[in-house]
């Protein structure tokens, strides 16, 4: 659910000025989520979240530029907690997330920056990868299976 909420939080932010905790709190509690104000000011911290200036001259939440060492690792671990299934038809390769994890799973392998993967689409529990070759798909699935 962390991970589902986390995402949504991702969402929210690109998708809408949000200038507070209490903002955010509620766009999430009309998503669906049950979450206090405690809870948002976790996710922003382990979300990296800052305070930039829009273009209306308000401050907003946005997420950090930086995807260093400690981000990598915690995609990982998304990467690793949501996945449910892993299967490939010629250079495509299919992975099945838990319900509202796929676009979070999808920046992870994203992250990761693999070679041989051209790109990804995610949606709300299933990821399309596409492959350089046929040939390479059995290796980038053999990467992926290494942090399952």
């Amino acid at each position: 659910m962390r991970y589902s909420r986390q995402n949504k939080v991702l969402e929210l932010i690109n998708t809408q000025e949000i200038e507070t905790q209490e903002k955010l709190c509620q766009l999430l509690k009309d998503a669906g989520y049950d979450v206090t104000q405690a809870t948002v000011s976790r996710d922003i911290k382990e979300l990296q979240l800052i305070k930039t200036l829009s273009a209306s001259g308000n401050y907003k939440y946005a997420a950090g530029a930086s995807f260093d060492g400690p981000i990598t690792d915690r995609f990982v671990k998304i990467f690793k907690e949501t996945i449910k299934s892993l299967d490939s038809a010629g250079n495509i390769i299919v992975v099945k997330t838990l319900s509202g994890c796929g676009p979070a799973a999808g920046e992870a392998i994203d992250s990761l920056a693999l070679p041989h993967i051209v790109g990804s689409v995610a949606g709300d529990n299933t990821i399309m990868i596409v492959i350089d070759d046929p040939g390479h798909t059995d290796e980038v699935l053999k990467e992926f299976r290494k942090f399952l």
